[in-house]
Order: structure tokens, then sequence, then C-alpha cells
């Protein structure tokens, strides 16, 4: 027995030799994971601290409609259709005052609709006795779902009321196939009815009044923002495109060459936010009826603008240095035409984020037509002579094409801001200055 003991020992200890590494890296796995959590949900709130201030205000709302469940003369009232507030609350509550009430608007009127078309379907049913009834309440309940489903694919129905839709569907059928069994289908409807209502406005209230998150503000920030992120792209390209190969920088990685790819995948969240503000109130600047069709379209300019400055990007990292004879003769004014087209966004960037007319981008739009007007007389003057190698040519001219399609975009895009700076009745603050000096600002 001794000899077999002092065997088995050895045998456990090799076994745990061999066990430790793995257990070791499992162990420093799941601490590295934790750790990548947490720093993760770290930098969500930093980037947006009213993510973290949501999050306090959905528990809000959940625990203020849990009393119908804590609190026993309001669960004597409502009894188990109380659950209907909670349910309410945990699918309505949304980031954005717009969302929240948009959902909310929807799932009160479905209810309401559903439920008086559901109690008027039951009451048909009856008049069909006891057999006919249910044959009855299926032909409703099918053709309601038929016909809500198919009007769930007209885009216009789908962008605003799919929720709606989809709530008519199920509060129909419920309370329908319900009042088959249950003799107090009215009770039932109407109970549901209130539980929702109370469930949306908890989600309302607390999202208008703490710390509102205003979809269309978010939207007016958008538009802004990704015009400047392309000015600050022109403003630095001439002198990133043109520069020598000898400066031995690499041109990877630079921010302000980058900033611009954000703005080409913009479209479906410029479209939600401008979804969304069209449920808000009127607040701050923006009216009730806000032209939020104008800001979608601005938004699209941009992008049309973003995909040229896309393909510029990409003649700056093809490795083509450009030749000094050539680069001599184009440089000036190809880097003038960036220039003022990327100060021309910027100003037009500032003009939406403070309201005021854009007189000051209009100056700059003149100086890089008057730009691209010299560069296409250069073009078209025999700029490359007749031996110059054609592979040396063109991607450079490719670049001078770009460069007067980015200041046509950047033109349509001005054309827009000042259309909707007429909507808006944009403050006016106009410049007193020659097309070639830095804007002295006057306020009228």
């Amino acid at each position: 027995m001794d000899l077999e003991c002092g065997s088995e020992e050895p045998a456990k200890q090799g076994l745990l030799a061999r066990l430790w590494p793995k257990i070791k890296t499992f162990s420093n796995n799941v601490k590295s994971e934790v750790f990548e959590f947490f720093t993760t949900l770290r930098k969500l709130g930093q980037d947006d601290p009213r993510r973290v201030v949501h999050s306090l205000k959905a528990g809000l709302a959940l625990t203020l409609v849990s009393l119908f469940y804590y609190y026993q003369p309001l669960y004597d009232s409502f009894g188990v259709s109380a659950m209907w507030a909670v349910m309410t609350v945990v699918v309505v509550f949304e980031f954005s005052v717009g969302a929240t009430l948009g959902k909310g608007v929807n799932r009160g009127l479905a209810t309401l609709f559903a439920g008086a078309l559901a109690v008027g379907a039951h009451q048909l049913a009856n008049l069909s006795g006891r057999i006919g009834e249910p044959i009855v309440l299926s032909f409703f309940v099918f053709l309601q779902a038929a016909i809500s489903t198919f009007a769930r694919f007209y885009p216009k129905i789908k962008a605003r009321y799919d929720y709606g839709l989809l709530i008519f569907i199920l509060t129909f059928s419920m309370i329908s196939i319900s009042g088959f069994r249950d003799d107090e289908i009215l009770e039932l409807a109407h109970k549901r009815l209130l539980t929702v209502l109370i469930g949306g406005s908890t989600c309302v209230t607390i999202s208008v009044l703490i710390f509102p998150v205003w979809a269309g503000q978010d939207l007016h920030n958008l538009i802004a923002s990704n015009m400047e992120k392309l000015g600050i792209f022109l403003e630095g390209f001439g002198d990133e495109y043109f520069k020598m190969a000898e400066d031995g920088e690499s041109k990877e990685g630079r921010s302000f060459l980058q900033g611009y790819k954000s703005v080409l995948n913009s479209k479906n969240n410029e479209e939600a936010l401008a979804n969304f503000a069209r449920w808000e109130p009127r607040h701050g600047r923006f009216q009730f009826r806000h032209p939020w069709k104008q800001y979608l379209k601005i938004g699209a300019l941009t992008r049309q603008c973003a995909y040229r400055i896309e393909s510029l990007n990409g003649h700056i990292h093809a490795g083509i240095q450009v030749k000094p004879e050539i680069r001599c003769k184009i440089q000036e004014t190809c880097t003038r035409m960036s220039m003022e087209s990327g100060e021309a966004l910027r100003e037009l960037s500032m003009s939406i984020k403070t309201m005021v007319k854009p007189f000051a981008a209009d100056i700059r739009i003149d100086n890089s037509k008057s730009a691209a007007k010299n560069l296409n007389s250069l073009l078209k003057s025999g700029l490359w002579g007749d031996e110059r190698d054609l592979l040396e040519v063109v991607p450079v001219a490719t670049v001078a094409s770009l460069l007067i399609d980015v200041v046509s975009c950047t033109a349509r895009i001005a054309e827009s801001v000042h259309e909707l700076a007429t909507m808006l009745n944009f403050e006016a603050v106009e410049p007193l200055v020659s097309p070639e000096t830095e804007p002295e600002i006057v306020i009228s």
C-alpha cells in the first residue's frame, strides 16, 4: 500500500505540472478579456457621456412603472395587465426624444385603433352564433394581418409607422382571439390601452425633462461636422500630394487624411436622425416643422464630394511622384483650388453651426472657381508637350480633373446651405473684403 501511495503522488504532481501552464494561460486570457470589456465600456462612456445618462433614465422609467406591481392599490386596479406598462417602457424608451416619441405615438395609436377594431370584430362575430364566431374572428385576423403586413412594404409607411403596424397586428390578434374565451373584452382592451399609455407617457416625460437628447440637434451637428472633415482634408491635400519623395515622411496614418472616411457611410445615420427629428416638438433653434429634408439634401451633396476626395486620397498613397517640370506648372493652381474649397467647406460648416448666412464662403468659392478656370486653360494649352510620357501625365491630369469636380461639388453644397439659410432666416453676417484678403466680419 505504501508503495502504491508513493507512486500515485509523483503521477499527480506530473499531471499538475502539465496542466498548470494551460490553467495559467486560461486565467490570463480571462483577465485580458475582462480588462478589455471594462476598457471598452469606459471608452463608450467617455466618447458620449449621454449614453451613461440614458442608461440611468431607462432604469428610472422601469422603476416607476414597476410600482404598478409593488403598490397594492395600483395592482388591484390593473392586475397582471400592469405588465404591459413595463413592456412598453422596455421597447419604447430610446436614446433620443424623437425616437422615443415616435415609438410612443406609434404604440399608443396602434393600440387604440387595434383595440377598437378588435372589439368591433368581436361584436360582429357574436352575431354569427357560437359555431360561426371562430370562423368570422379568424377571417378578420387574417384580413388585418395581410393588409397591415403588405402596407409595411410601402417606403414612407415603413420609415415612420413600421413599429405601429407591428403593434396593430399584435394587439388586434391578442384582443380578438382572447375575447373568444373571455367575455370581458372591453375591460381587457381598456386595461391594455391604459397601461400602454402610462408606460409610453412615462418614457416621453423622462426623455424630454431629464437631460433630453434631441435627434434634430444631432443631425444638425453631424451635417456641419461632415463638411468640416472634408474641408480639413482639402486644406492639406495640395501640400501632401506635391510633396517631394526625399521629404522622407510617411503619408499613412495622417489623421486629417482619414477623417473624411466617416462621411462616406453616413447616409443611414442621417436618414434615421431626420426621421426621429420629425417627431420632436419645437426646441431651441429648431421649429416643429423644421426643414429636415434640406439637411438630407446637403448631406447627400457632401457625400458626393467625399467620394471624389476618396479618389484624391488614393492618388496621395499611390506612390507616383509628380515630375518637377510638371509640378511647377500646376502646383500653385491645384493647391489654391484645394485650399479655397477646403476653406469654403469649413465656412459653410461654421455657418450651419452658428446659423449665420455664409457670405464668407462665397468669396472662397469664387476664388476656387477662378483657380479652376486657370487650370482648365492650362490643360487645354498643351501643357504637357507632345513627347511627354502618357503614363506620367494621366495621374496628374486625373487629380486636376477631380479637383475641378470638387470645386463644382462645393459650389452645389453652398447653394443648398443658402437655401437652408433662407428657409430658417439665418442671421446676416456680411464680410467687407476683397476676394484676395482675409474676411473682416461686420454684423448687420
